[in-house]
């Protein structure tokens, strides 16, 4: 496959990971880096090494995996590892990881010495789809989700589809529910392709392009979210703040993408009561994502708790919580403030529905 051009850099479908060489040969890095976290480690940078076997004077930096340990904390253990390997300004840092490694291996090398390069190297679903493309980099601090971050473009993104054999059937699953969102947000026809798959793991190379395609298409006409990327939102109003609940109370905590999923089905009810998205598609989004995600008890009484958390949410405007919402099967508006009592309502809607 032809890679995906973006304003400054290209999106690569390459499992041979050649391109790694073809990226570091376009400059004199003085410093290779790689950043892993205990989980690709231990799976994903044994590949790594196997397919480029000529790549070995590189420094190994590990972080804890998890999106809890996606924090200035951790970022501040990849700056020290940086200094001890006497990284310049010359320095390069490939991210080989989930979404915390991308985001936090981005913004980890975006504010390093003002900034380093770094290639994205994504080895999740989630990643490869979503956290990897479009130049956004961040950690977490407190309860609030890339609160802290940056614009920063990677030097190349590398989609090598060999990595999600690593991967659980839950893993997958979680990616998945980002696919599923760029067809509601941009592509009708795509989504009914995609929500008649029987699970995650029969997506193709091919959809995962055209995923990527979509998500490539709004960046390069918004790069820095002033009107048509807060599209790329859907869900995640709602599924942020269960998601935080979720890591903060949650013995087994929910996956970015459970999160968003059950966010995209509250947040498609509030579509309907408030810009008209047909009945019939609020059916549609909701009996697809219960299909692949099943259903998370939401417990009594934590509304005011998720409220608070949406408070802090970027998108808001002078204390109003924003949405970003479909009108229809395939489009996506923006900028659309809601009242709490609504936000709550959304919360039973999801709670009244039956498998």
């Amino acid at each position: 496959m032809k890679p995906i051009e973006n304003s400054s850099y290209q999106v690569f479908f390459d499992n041979s990971l050649q391109s790694v060489h073809q990226i570091l040969s376009k400059k004199k890095y003085s410093k290779i880096f790689v950043l892993t976290d205990e989980m690709t480690g231990q799976y994903c940078l044994p590949v790594f090494q196997e397919k480029l076997p000529e790549l070995t004077d590189f420094d190994l930096i590990e972080v804890p995996n998890g999106e809890e340990n996606k924090t200035i904390d951790f970022c501040i253990g990849i700056w020290q590892m940086l200094l001890e390997f006497e990284a310049d300004r010359n320095a390069i840092l490939i991210n080989l990881g989930g979404g915390v490694v991308t985001d936090m291996g981005g913004f980890a090398a975006s504010t390093f010495k003002r900034g380093i390069d770094f290639i994205q190297i994504p080895t999740t679903l989630l990643s490869q789809v979503d956290a990897s493309v479009g130049g956004k980099t961040g950690v977490d601090l407190s309860d609030v989700k890339n609160i802290i971050g940056t614009f920063t473009q990677p030097e190349a993104v590398i989609i090598a589809t060999d990595f999600l054999k690593t991967l659980d059937e839950r893993q997958m699953t979680s990616g998945f529910a980002e696919v599923i969102k760029h067809g509601i947000i941009a592509n009708a026809d795509f989504f009914k392709e995609i929500t008649a798959l029987e699970n995650a793991n029969e997506i193709t190379e091919k959809q995962i392009y055209h995923s990527i395609g979509i998500k490539n298409k709004v960046v390069l006409e918004d790069p820095f979210e002033k009107g048509l990327r807060k599209t790329l939102n859907f869900g995640h109003t709602i599924g942020h703040a269960i998601e935080s609940w979720s890591l903060k109370n949650d013995k087994n905590s929910l996956l970015h993408g459970e999160a968003i999923a059950l966010g995209m089905i509250c947040e498609a009810y509030l579509a309907k009561e408030i810009i008209g998205l047909p009945e019939s598609d609020l059916e549609l989004i909701t009996s697809s994502f219960l299909k692949f995600f099943g259903k998370y008890k939401i417990r009594q009484g934590i509304e005011q708790e998720l409220l608070e958390i949406m408070k802090n949410d970027k998108k808001n405007v002078s204390g109003k919580i924003g949405f970003s919402l479909p009108d229809k099967l395939g489009n996506c508006l923006f900028d659309i403030f809601v009242e709490e009592n609504l936000i709550k309502k959304s919360l039973n809607y999801y709670r009244s529905l039956e498998l």
